[in-house]
């Protein structure tokens, strides 16, 4: 049975600490609904709870969407199935100039999203500790009782989050050297040059299509590469893109319908991996409509 429901008072208090709650939220789950769904399970939380008895709101919130956050990543990791959302990084999709130095500001933008994936590889208390400390200076002490630890052991898992982080190419050094392969892989795709997309594709590369109907996983180059020039067919135009912060491609066809998002990771030379993205309504997400004039 519920309680009583936050006074007044209470409930301003709590919309003030709302943005600063979704955007912890935001770096912990990477999802700006799930963000948003830990930030509404905290205001059910305090619902229930007798105000007197909050010493600190701020910080009191704080430990109960940090704890939230920690259940969803855990049982992102032990769960056999997933959604569709979850098995899809959130994507955030900017255009691409031509590396030009005027574009850098534009791209510093994306550091944070590129940030998401680097954090997405973090065990669920390093995340946390990272993200509370490192960029909302939450005290140590703090995030210690957060997730059951003593203020050092929080430091040593923020500590060990920081070097992989620090130890993650920087995304204006990786787009500049990425580009060029992911060019090539267009280029290919459009003249339907199977041998070249060979050259651009790692043996192992991975292909996962995402639609409103599930995810389809393709791996090998010859098999990625079919589809690709399958695909290419029912294109008509290909912009370069920023998804995430690393080089992709936005596709319409011929009528000007938004056709999907292709997300590539390139490492050693080659594409590694490739997301593509058509569902309309995750499309719709990304702020992405009909085709440029």
């Amino acid at each position: 049975m519920a309680g009583p429901a936050p006074d007044e008072a209470l409930a301003g208090a709590f919309e003030q600490q709302r943005g600063r709650l979704v955007a912890v939220a935001h770096r912990m789950l990477g999802s700006r609904a799930d963000a948003e769904d830990a930030v509404q399970e905290a205001w059910l939380r305090l619902a229930r709870q007798d105000p007197a008895s909050i010493a600190n709101l701020a910080g009191w919130l704080t430990t109960v969407v940090g704890r939230v956050c920690v259940d969803v990543l855990r049982s992102r990791k032990t769960r056999p199935e997933a959604s569709y959302d979850d098995q899809l990084p959130e994507l955030v999709v900017m255009e691409d100039g031509d590396g030009a130095p005027e574009d850098d500001a534009l791209l510093a933008e994306s550091v944070g999203l590129a940030l998401l994936v680097v954090l997405d590889t973090l065990h669920p208390t390093q995340r946390l500790a990272f993200v509370l400390h490192d960029m909302f200076a939450v005290p140590f002490e703090e995030i210690g009782q957060i997730i059951g630890k003593s203020a050092d052991a929080a430091k040593m898992l923020a500590s060990r989050a920081r070097r992989k982080v620090q130890d993650t190419p920087r995304p204006t050094d990786e787009r500049r050297q990425q580009r060029p392969v992911v060019d090539a892989f267009l280029a290919a795709a459009r003249g339907g040059d199977f041998e070249a997309l060979l050259r651009v594709l790692d043996p192992d590369v991975t292909l996962s299509s995402h639609t409103p109907r599930g995810v389809v996983v393709r791996t090998g180059a010859a098999e990625v590469a079919r589809r690709v020039q399958r695909g290419a067919r029912a294109v008509a135009t290909a912009r370069r893109a920023l998804v995430n912060g690393r080089p992709g491609v936005v596709v319409w066809n011929a009528h000007g319908k938004l056709l999907g998002v292709i997300a590539c990771t390139v490492a050693d030379g080659r594409i590694v991996e490739i997301i593509t993205v058509n569902g309309p309504e995750r499309l719709a997400s990304m702020g992405l409509a009909a085709r440029p004039d």
